[in-house]
């Protein structure tokens, strides 16, 4: 006998994940742009220099963008809860320098 897995009527279908992920490539602009700010206020205000965060946020909005192209193209759950993730640490990152 076998056995059928049937979906949850509450998980999102492929076309809500799709428009999720183009929202969060959206997301993930205005990310790479709060954390240039907050680089260029540390450059200003700071010692002058980047250190290991700073490069670590934009890598991880660069990862961000990537996620969420792939996103777009097969339409995971966890792809797009990694891609908001890794937009959002951004910023974060780069505060912690």
């Amino acid at each position: 006998m076998t056995t059928q897995h049937t979906p949850s009527p509450y998980a999102p279908g492929a076309t809500a994940l799709r428009v999720l992920a183009g929202v969060g490539l959206l997301l993930a602009v205005v990310c790479v742009l709060a954390t240039a700010a907050v680089t260029l206020d540390d450059a200003v205000s700071g010692d002058g220099s980047g250190g290991v965060f700073v490069a670590a946020g934009f890598w991880a909005v660069g990862l961000a963008h990537l996620l969420g192209v792939a996103a777009l193209v097969v339409p995971r759950r966890a792809l797009v809860t990694a891609q908001y993730a890794l937009a959002l640490a951004g910023p974060l990152l780069a505060l912690m320098d």
